[in-house]
């Protein structure tokens, strides 16, 4: 299986990851291609990299590979309060020691992987010929996002049905991609999230939530430390990583060979990997970007330190950055070695998991017994209330209840037509206003109407409103029921 174990005392990781390769490996690599690390969005994994693998522009030219973040897709690792970006940058170096990757370029998408990423440079630049940005976030996370992470998370982890879930999910989907009536986008996501971190794993996601929430400024010579080529890549309308603070990263990186670019995504929201159009633009521009850098071998070749040296000349150099020499003494076998948490902030997130793992065994399990979803969400919006509009702004309900009690009510009629108990006028209106009420006992967030039955599908009245509200008692009988007809 395509998993990377690092054994360490005080930690336990293994990697997940995945290749383009014939065979799904790094043996299979060819020598010839220049090879590209791909780092995958927050909250997915390397699967939602699909539209980088299967385009020829990048498959067909270089050695792919993405790897899963410890706490995402099928990698494995303990709840620790000590994970940061430092540690996923220590967990990549030392997978792709011990898979004996060359020299790279690097494709990063989004917080996560971009904050590894620049940390990887700084520590291992060696590993890295190039490193490409994509949907760089603010130094700090916005206060409005740090609101929504924290309300996001409530619903996540402590959804106590399938609604609830779903309902959390459509918010994140909302808040990571902008997009609201994208049903496909919609269902892929969410099912993949009651897959892989529902709330019966949602200590992942605390952790996650942790990192992004608790994240620290790169200080400027850590910047400055970075000299390989950079092409920086950036929505123009991403609300939740504004296009000022990519201009502001070119700023700080003055050493990056012939300057750091920065390219545009015209319209573009946020997610550049999962929408189509602007998954294209990023493969464009990034194969464009590799195509003026010199063509490097990928000869799987064992370094001259082993990784343990390798990473204690790393924690030494990460020691002198942060101004703390005690760095440098810690495991150079653990990637939690690299931390730079504060005891404060590993406190506080220590709490949060604990608080999180209470009640873990009885948490809701969106699966069903054969371990898949047990719907998608587009079908949850048959039983949407009359005013959720779809994407055109239509709305729709379902009057296959109000048909077949027309149905029986006609039958009824039919029956009773010569008996001198005829029903009286009004008791269709009674038996609709019945139905409705079923209705709302059914759903509890459906409010009932208080429209008079005779307002639907009447004929055109000229006149005021006046007019038309003193003859909407006036109308026939037949009108009554005629909106309860089969269209």
């Amino acid at each position: 299986m395509p998993y990377i174990d690092i054994p360490s005392r005080d930690d336990y990781v293994s990697i997940w990851y995945i290749t383009n390769s014939d065979y799904g490996n790094v043996g299979s690599f060819d020598p010839e291609r220049p090879t590209c690390i791909l780092l995958h969005p927050l909250f997915l994994d390397s699967s939602w990299l699909i539209r980088h693998f299967d385009d020829p522009r990048l498959s067909k030219e270089y050695n792919l590979i993405a790897f899963d973040q410890r706490t995402c897709g099928r990698s494995r690792c303990r709840p620790s309060q000590w994970h940061d970006s430092y540690v996923d940058a220590a967990d990549l170096a030392m997978a792709c020691q011990a898979l004996l990757l060359p020299p790279s370029h690097i494709l990063a998408f989004e917080g996560i992987s971009v904050n590894a990423a620049l940390r990887l440079t700084t520590l291992w630049p060696e590993q890295v010929l190039s490193l490409t940005l994509c949907d760089v976030p603010p130094p700090t996370e916005l206060q409005w996002v740090f609101h929504a992470y924290d309300e996001l998370l409530q619903l996540w982890c402590h959804a106590p049905d399938l609604d609830s879930f779903e309902h959390a999910g459509n918010e994140v989907v909302t808040f990571m991609t902008g997009e609201s009536d994208n049903l496909d986008l919609q269902d892929d996501l969410i099912a993949y999230w009651e897959k892989y971190t529902p709330p019966t794993k949602r200590l992942r996601i605390v952790e996650l939530v942790n990192i992004m929430m608790n994240r620290t400024l790169l200080r400027p010579e850590e910047l400055a430390s970075i000299v390989c080529p950079v092409l920086i890549i950036q929505g123009e309308a991403s609300p939740i990583a504004p296009l000022k603070y990519a201009e502001k990263l070119e700023q700080h990186l003055p050493n990056a060979q012939n300057g750091p670019r920065l390219y545009v995504v015209k319209g573009a929201k946020a997610c550049l990997n999962i929408i189509p159009g602007s998954a294209s633009i990023v493969n464009q521009v990034f194969s464009k970007f590799l195509a003026q850098q010199p063509r490097a071998r990928s000869d799987l070749l064992p370094s001259n330190m082993t990784i343990r040296e390798r990473s204690k000349v790393a924690l030494s150099k990460l020691a002198e950055f942060v101004g703390i020499p005690s760095i440098a003494e810690r495991d150079p076998c653990s990637p939690l070695s690299f931390s730079c948490v504060k005891a404060d902030v590993a406190k506080s997130q220590l709490e949060n998991l604990m608080f999180y793992a209470k009640d873990l065994d009885k948490a809701y399990c969106p699966l069903g017994r054969d371990g898949r979803p047990l719907r998608k969400y587009s079908e949850r919006k048959k039983e949407a209330h009359w005013f959720q509009g779809d994407k055109h702004g239509n709305s729709y309900i379902d009057t296959s209840e109000l048909q077949a009690a027309y149905k029986g009510y006609t039958q009824s009629h039919s029956k009773t037509a010569n008996s001198p108990e005829r029903p009286v006028a009004g008791s269709l209106t009674a038996n609709k206003e019945s139905l409705v009420t079923d209705e709302v006992a059914q759903d509890g967030r459906m409010r009932r109407t208080t429209y008079n039955a005779s307002s639907v599908d009447k004929h055109v009245i000229r006149g005021t409103m006046q007019k038309v509200v003193t003859q909407s008692g006036q109308l026939p009988k037949g009108l009554i029921t005629k909106a309860l007809l089969p269209s």
